[in-house]
């Protein structure tokens, strides 16, 4: 899939823009395509959200992290993965930073009643904070094209999303001032895990990529705002299930000593999908690199390595490589 004018490279935002009012399909999977493989990331426009209820939700953002802590730590985090996280509870980049991200946050997933089948799953369970409103439409919608840049049916992720591990995430960063030279980010550098990331961000900016995550030194690149705009980027699952075809890429968040406020949703596919090599991203001579791992395994190893509040313990998970029990947590 390629050819034609890259028409939606924003040379002065350094990243493609995909213009969902387009109703070429083909040339959407074209341009989605070519930020997949060079980027990793993008913005999306016209995507259907209206501009007030994304601004509205900034605002409710905002208004939760000023409550009190006493009021927050009511719900504060659970053995579900939902709720309240303190600040400088992550640690995500294990090699450079000295303390903990310079945030707090809230994990807010789809939302599965106690007495579901589904809920004796870890990451699954009844959310601590109500969920009205939080929709899957577009998660879906990119997912397909995502699909047809991968010259594969647009329905092709549809049966691995029956119950998705999606998650919504506000986040608050605090009003100071990163210092990279001495370990203190908003964010340390990270890729994330799933399959894909929708981020709605205020216009403080702040976030950067690095493409070349080898690079010595490496180069970081501001990813600023556009009003309207969400930010899309890749997850560490959709580069091992494209073969290393599709980047995800190395982000951090640097904070400029004011405060900043952000929404992540992760769209990540059903805890029991296999994922391993697309028949589109391997051959005789270019073989699959990745061991086959199921989306759940492999969400819950990175939760482990990189959230210290998160107990991988808390509910029975199966696999033989993670611990099962308190005494084994920090073994890995």
């Amino acid at each position: 899939m390629g050819g034609g004018d890259d028409s939606t490279f924003d040379p002065k935002q350094g990243l493609r823009i995909l213009d969902f009012s387009n109703p070429n399909k083909v040339e959407l999977a074209k341009t989605l395509r070519k930020a997949c493989i060079d980027d990793g990331f993008l913005y999306l426009t016209n995507h259907g959200i209206d501009e007030k209820l994304l601004d509205d939700a900034l605002v409710d953002i905002k208004r939760f992290f000023d409550l009190p802590m006493e009021e927050k730590m009511k719900c504060l985090h659970d053995k579900n993965h939902r709720g309240y996280t303190l600040f400088a509870e992550e640690i995500l980049d294990l090699v450079n930073q000295k303390e903990g991200d310079t945030k707090e946050g809230y994990y807010v997933g789809w939302d599965v009643p106690e007495d579901h089948p589904m809920a004796s799953k870890p990451l699954h369970g009844p959310n601590q904070w109500p969920s009205e409103g939080m929709d899957r439409k577009l998660g879906h919608r990119v997912a397909s094209l995502i699909a047809l840049a991968l010259e594969l049916r647009p329905d092709f992720f549809e049966k691995m999303f029956t119950t998705p591990m999606a998650a919504m995430r506000p986040l608050h960063y605090e009003a100071i001032h990163s210092k990279p030279e001495e370990g203190i980010f908003g964010s340390g550098a990270h890729s994330d895990y799933g399959l894909l990331t929708i981020l709605l961000t205020d216009e403080t900016g702040g976030l950067q990529i690095c493409k070349d995550k080898f690079a010595k030194p490496q180069v970081w690149e501001d990813v600023p705002p556009i009003k309207g705009a969400l930010i899309v980027n890749l997850g560490d699952m959709l580069e091992r299930w494209t073969n290393g075809l599709f980047r995800s890429t190395l982000h951090r968040v640097l904070t400029k000593g004011v405060d900043r406020y952000s929404m992540a949703y992760f769209y990540d596919p059903n805890f029991d999908t296999m994922v391993e090599c697309l028949p589109t991203c391997c051959s005789a001579s270019n073989p699959a690199r990745y061991a086959p791992m199921t989306s759940g395994e492999h969400l819950l190893k990175m939760y482990h390595k990189t959230d210290k509040s998160f107990d991988v313990t808390a509910k029975p998970h199966g696999f033989d490589d993670l611990p099962t029990s308190n005494s084994q947590k920090n073994e890995l």
